[in-house]
């Protein structure tokens, strides 16, 4: 990123802070930049305390490997979960799937995807932690969320075959057309997904009087 002459030196080293975080533009770094110049010093304060707080207190649960500030995390401590237990790629996953409610089980991330074209392989992720987690037979259940691509498509196969072999249980989550959506916007993909994962209709109920 070029930096301007007329951009003193530490609002350039801001600005490319800023830049170098991911989804973050030249303009957006800037702006950034120039609104932490102008806010109050305990603003910048309260931004720069969050940072160095979350560097310094944030581990990683030492059961699912997602992020918290507690080993173990209050999902793995909490007692009144479920059993099955849900993979997914990344930390975000996990609040993703959590904002829904519809998975009371625990979790385990992967920190990543097997890609071969990246040289990234099952040694790399967070795979034999989670073998360990399913050796002592308490775990019923492995759901595979792992994202609708390639590389998740890899992991999923993957994990599938060799979860399969232990005897546990593997369920991979639908995927497919949205809710809402209509057909004719859908991608190929997408429509060869739907039709894959499709389910079997229940009979619905007959109209009073019949």
């Amino acid at each position: 990123m070029q930096r301007s002459p007329a951009t003193p030196p530490t609002i350039a080293r801001l600005i490319e802070a800023f830049h170098r975080l991911p989804g973050i533009g030249p303009k957006s770094a800037q702006r950034l930049a120039y609104h932490v110049l102008r806010a109050p010093r305990r603003e910048a304060e309260s931004l720069a305390d969050a940072l160095l707080e979350v560097k310094d207190r944030t581990v990683f649960c030492g059961v699912c490997q997602n992020i918290a500030d507690a080993d173990p995390c209050a999902l793995c401590a909490d007692p009144e979960r479920e059993s099955a237990v849900c993979v997914v790629e990344e930390p975000l996953d996990v609040a993703a799937i959590e904002r829904t409610g519809a998975h009371r089980g625990r979790y385990h991330v992967l920190h990543g995807a097997i890609s071969p074209m990246d040289g990234v392989g099952p040694d790399d992720l967070k795979v034999r932690e989670l073998l360990q987690r399913l050796s002592d037979g308490a775990i019923d259940e492995v759901i595979l969320a792992t994202n609708p691509n390639l590389e998740g498509d890899a992991t999923a196969g993957y994990l599938s075959r060799v979860i399969s072999a232990m005897g546990v249980r593997v369920s991979r989550i639908a995927h497919g057309l949205p809710v809402g959506g209509d057909l004719e916007f859908a991608d190929e993909r997408t429509l060869r997904a739907a039709m894959a994962h499709r389910v079997e209709v229940d009979e619905p109920p007959a109209a009073a009087g019949e």
